[in-house]
């Protein structure tokens, strides 16, 4: 069997969706019957180059690093011969989009105007993963939008406010069969796809090859009998070719990925299987979801894109980073819901069960949510909460002093750069920069932290978290 297993590759994902906004789960609720607000909300969509221009997607991308981002504001500041594709993914256009969640739609749900799927098939006809997609459903999936509408199917729009299709629901009377949540299930296995697609042509990959697929979205895909029964794992890895793939989902709330990596690992560990891919789409409920701060602030609704990620782990090859096993954090029952005792469970705990100190991490990667996002509504700075109680820990084992509180976040830490798509945010979305460093970067060791709010189910007052250790080859 192997004696470890490492992280291969690693793709991520942008869909600008200002169109679909509407329908995260804040604007629906808030914007019904607010007509000015609503008006409101429609004239701060940002434009698809605002969208590609914007720092902070970029650093996602791969363009940069986020230490390298300038300083904020970032609204405005534009990026220098920005581009939709970078090194580890796209941020594809919503048109497009429309188009590929017309190709990802085996139930024929969703319905495009004439115009509409015209203009994304001949756009999607020139894209580089064209090839893998099945471009004849986008024909097909052309109809009387306006009809469907009137007969109760959900509208889709293009920003501002274009009628561009319609989504009927599957079943008059299962909630979780209704339209607004099949619409969430649909863009979720659409960018999932992407992602994935984007890990097998940007990576020459063969698709034949991997053995099972992992999804950690936070989707949920079932009926009346199974809410959230799954299983999105299989079914992107269905509709992404991989043959010989089986699959599952992992829920943890915005950890996920996480124990979806070391879930992976440890099958490839076992020998269960050789090669197994994690895999994330975006998550359509958090669109628009702290809007009104952004309004009230003056600024664009910034949460207007949907996240994906694809991940390949593979027995050791001898040059991609190692996945340490034997450095696994777990948040315990018995440690309680304090937010320096989670962190200490996740960051320290898994060091000292091999010997490593604090200081001998790199990068530490945790919820790494863009602040310019979450401040105007009052979240505050996610990421640099999180990195100073990490340095304070640090203090606390005598590894610095107080005075090296500042510097320690500045050089192992990293401002949030991360769409509010949760579990893309917590860790995940540094892993394609975290595999470019601890290969042909300066890195050794990348510590991957994410933590979830178990009780947003209503069934445990706890939290939860994990972590895992990234070490370079040989190191």
């Amino acid at each position: 069997m192997p004696e470890a297993a490492v992280v291969r590759a690693a793709s991520l994902v942008l869909a600008h969706t200002p169109g679909l906004a509407r329908h995260g789960s804040k604007p629906m609720r808030t914007l019904a019957g607010e007509a000015e607000l609503t008006a409101d909300f429609l004239a701060g969509l940002r434009n698809f180059d605002d969208a590609v221009g914007y720092p902070p997607h970029q650093a996602f991308l791969g363009a940069c690093h986020p230490r390298e981002l300038p300083s904020r504001p970032w609204v405005g500041a534009g990026w220098p011969g920005a581009d939709r594709f970078a090194p580890f993914g796209e941020l594809m256009p919503e048109e497009e989009f429309l188009g590929l969640m017309a190709v990802v739609d085996e139930f024929d749900l969703l319905t495009l105007t004439p115009e509409i799927a015209e203009r994304a098939a001949k756009r999607l006809a020139g894209h580089p993963l064209a090839a893998h997609l099945d471009l004849g459903r986008i024909s097909a999936a052309t109809g009387d939008v306006a009809a469907a509408v009137d007969s109760g199917a959900l509208p889709v729009h293009l920003a501002p406010d274009g009628l561009a299709g319609a989504l009927r629901g599957a079943h008059a009377e299962d909630e979780s069969l209704a339209a607004h949540v099949l619409l969430e299930n649909l863009a979720c296995k659409a960018t999932g796809t992407l992602a994935l697609l984007h890990l097998l042509h940007d990576h020459v990959l063969d698709p034949a090859a991997i053995g099972y697929t992992i999804s950690c979205s936070e989707e949920a895909v079932g009926d009346r009998y199974q809410r959230g029964g799954g299983n999105m794992g299989k079914t992107i890895a269905s509709v992404a070719g991989l043959s010989e793939s089986s699959g599952a989902d992992v829920k943890n709330f915005c950890a996920a990925p996480i124990p979806a990596l070391v879930i992976a690992a440890s099958l490839v560990v076992a020998a269960v299987v050789e090669q197994v891919v994690v895999v994330a789409g975006g998550s359509l409920p958090k669109l628009g979801m702290k809007f009104e701060g952004h309004l009230r602030h003056g600024l664009p609704v910034l949460e207007d894109v949907l996240g994906g990620a694809a991940i390949l782990v593979t027995a050791d090859d001898g040059v991609s980073p190692r996945i340490r096993l034997d450095a696994v954090g777990r948040h315990r029952v018995s440690s309680g819901g304090a937010g320096e005792q989670i962190l200490y469970d996740l960051a320290v705990r898994p060091l000292e069960a091999i010997g490593a100190r604090m200081v001998e991490i790199d990068d530490y990667a945790t919820e790494l949510h863009n602040p310019e996002i979450t401040e105007p509504q009052g979240s505050g700075d996610v990421a640099a909460r999180n990195y100073r109680t990490i340095a304070a820990l640090a203090v606390r084992r005598k590894e610095i002093a107080r005075d090296g509180m500042k510097p320690f976040v500045a050089e192992r830490g990293m401002p949030g750069y991360a769409p509010t798509q949760g579990h893309i945010a917590s860790a995940v979305c540094y892993l394609p920069h975290a595999l470019n460093r601890l290969t042909t970067g300066p890195a050794d060791r990348v510590l991957l932290l994410a933590k979830g709010s178990l009780f947003l189910g209503r069934m445990s007052q706890r939290s939860d978290g994990m972590s895992v250790l990234l070490e370079r080859n040989g190191g």
